[in-house]
């Protein structure tokens, strides 16, 4: 049976993956992004903390499914500080998804919307594509965001 991308599901077998790091040069830290999503992880994030004897820190995050901690640890421990992992496991709920091309006057744009019990929730588009078409043609991006949802909106007759 295929997929309908627009359902919602859950995500069993998931890790959170997580380490705390006082000593890294925050600047490493988009990298270690790019190079965890590489290798296969669903998302990452960072949050600043404060550790022991007052450091500041930040905590790394990583949610992935089981089937991949191997690669991600090689990538965590050879590209940052951390002596150690926690692993969390957790379920996720994640909203049914349509990607939908909207013709603007900078070329065409993916809108990515969600959808909840088979109603539109919510949606964004596609930030990558935007950034992209606002440096080609020379204007700001909040421009071309801004026309991309306008122009998505009546699309939907909204």
């Amino acid at each position: 049976m295929a997929f309908d991308h627009r359902e919602e599901h859950v995500d069993t077998g998931m890790l959170i993956i997580q380490a705390n790091l006082d000593d890294m040069n925050p600047e490493l830290t988009s990298y270690i992004t790019d190079k965890l999503l590489e290798a296969g992880a669903n998302d990452v994030y960072w949050i600043p903390i404060i550790m022991k004897k007052g450091r500041p820190g930040v905590m790394l995050n990583v949610l992935a499914d089981e089937g991949k901690a191997g690669e991600l640890e090689e990538v965590i421990f050879s590209e940052t500080t951390t002596f150690g992992l926690r692993y969390v496991r957790a379920d996720c709920h994640r909203l049914g998804r349509e990607f939908i091309l909207i013709e603007t006057r900078w070329g065409a744009i993916h809108v990515k919307a969600a959808f909840h019990i088979g109603r539109m929730v919510q949606f964004a588009p596609e930030f990558k594509e935007c950034e992209q078409a606002a440096k080609k043609h020379q204007v700001p991006l909040k421009q071309v965001y801004d026309e991309v949802r306008r122009l998505f909106l009546e699309r939907r007759g909204e």
